[in-house]
């Protein structure tokens, strides 16, 4: 592994000793990069100067895609039981959540600025309770025909669905927590 020093130009920004001009990251103002450029080449949405953007998916096929995704929200046993029970005054907890989650994947592109938007196929969102009692264990999956994979959207379903659930239930629960959003796997075809 080679040392890396850090120095200020004469412009005030970072320099590597270990970089060049190609290999520094672009802050915004001008002659102004970040020496981590070089272990940043790998990103997609970052462009040579070091800016956000869109990967360009056109000369891709396309293609079956699938993803799934989970999380889960920790709530207090008394709030689950509210929830199984219907006796939430927000309504039926879950049902708003999974309808949530699915409309959040189809807007998936407006929410999340380089994410390409897709005509989705299908949308699964799917709760379970363990015998804990003490979280929701929220499951969603997507699919499309496209030319880019559908991961965002059902990261999205988890993530909006676990924030309806704690938006219904935030007046008998000051205590729940939103945890362990993961993309569980995704497959084209």
């Amino acid at each position: 592994m080679r040392n890396r020093t850090n120095n200020l130009n004469q412009n005030g920004s970072l320099e590597s000793s270990a970089s060049n001009a190609s290999s520094r990251i672009f802050l915004g103002r001008k002659n102004d990069f970040h020496p981590c450029f070089a272990l940043m080449k790998g990103l997609t949405h970052i462009n040579r100067s070091g800016e956000a953007s869109m990967v360009d998916v056109s000369a891709k096929v396309i293609q079956l895609r699938e993803a799934v995704a989970s999380g889960e929200i920790k709530l207090q046993k008394a709030t689950i039981e509210l929830i199984q029970s219907q006796a939430v005054a927000k309504g039926n907890v879950l049902a708003t959540a999974r309808l949530a989650g699915i409309m959040a994947a189809k807007r998936t592109g407006e929410l999340i600025p380089l994410c390409h938007p897709l005509p989705i196929t299908h949308c699964e969102v799917n709760f379970a309770i363990p015998k804990t009692n003490d979280r929701i264990v929220i499951t969603a999956s997507a699919k499309v025909a496209a030319q880019t994979g559908v991961e965002m959207e059902a990261l999205t379903a988890v993530g909006v669905a676990a924030l309806t659930i704690y938006d219904m239930c935030k007046a008998v629960d000051k205590k729940m927590r939103i945890t362990n959003i993961k993309l569980v796997s995704k497959t084209k075809k």
